[in-house]
């Protein structure tokens, strides 16, 4: 069994997905996920979907510098800057789409499923070498990552019971103090 690193809140209501050593930038990806957060799964996967065929943008808010602005962006996040970083979103759709299926056989209502944990952490470096001038050779690394995700189904909100006229109830204190006021 692999450690997530949060536990969910309720884990019958519940369900998780992972993926470790991703050859997907971590930065790139990082950004995805936090686009996404807190997001119910149809309008995630509706998202990211639109961001495959470039009509929605991920806002890039720690990792962009260097980042062009886009009025895409600027309809989600006040910097502007945004990309369309497809691998990302396609390893990102399949991992929600495992955990759609992961619910589907726990019995969970899909349609009330929203994201309550994502989480992007770096991976090990994949090393291979460039060959520069003088003959010289710098390295050449890749950023994978590991993502790990839970859907939890939303919790419907118990309606309060209104409130029904009781009497106050006496203390013995406030009992001292009327029979006191009154002599």
């Amino acid at each position: 069994m692999v450690k997530y690193s949060r536990e969910p809140d309720n884990p019958t209501k519940s369900c998780k997905a992972r993926g470790s050593d991703l050859r997907v930038h971590f930065k790139n990806t990082r950004e995805t996920a936090h686009a996404i957060r807190k997001l119910r799964l149809t309008k995630a996967k509706r998202y990211l979907e639109d961001v495959l065929a470039h009509k929605q943008a991920i806002p890039f808010q720690r990792f962009c510098r260097g980042v062009g602005r886009t009025a895409q962006a600027k309809n989600r996040h006040s910097n502007g800057q945004g990309r369309w970083p497809v691998k990302s979103a396609k390893f990102i759709l399949d991992l929600l789409k495992n955990a759609e299926s992961n619910a589907d056989l726990k019995g969970l209502d899909v349609d009330s499923l929203y994201i309550s944990h994502i989480q992007v952490n770096q991976a090990q470096k994949q090393r291979r070498r460039t060959y520069r001038a003088h003959g010289r050779i710098n390295p050449y690394m890749s950023s994978p990552c590991h993502i790990e995700l839970i859907l939890s189904e939303k919790e419907e909100p118990v309606q309060k019971e209104p409130d029904t006229q009781l009497a106050p109830r006496k203390t013995k204190k406030t009992q001292a103090l009327r029979s006191g006021a009154s002599s």
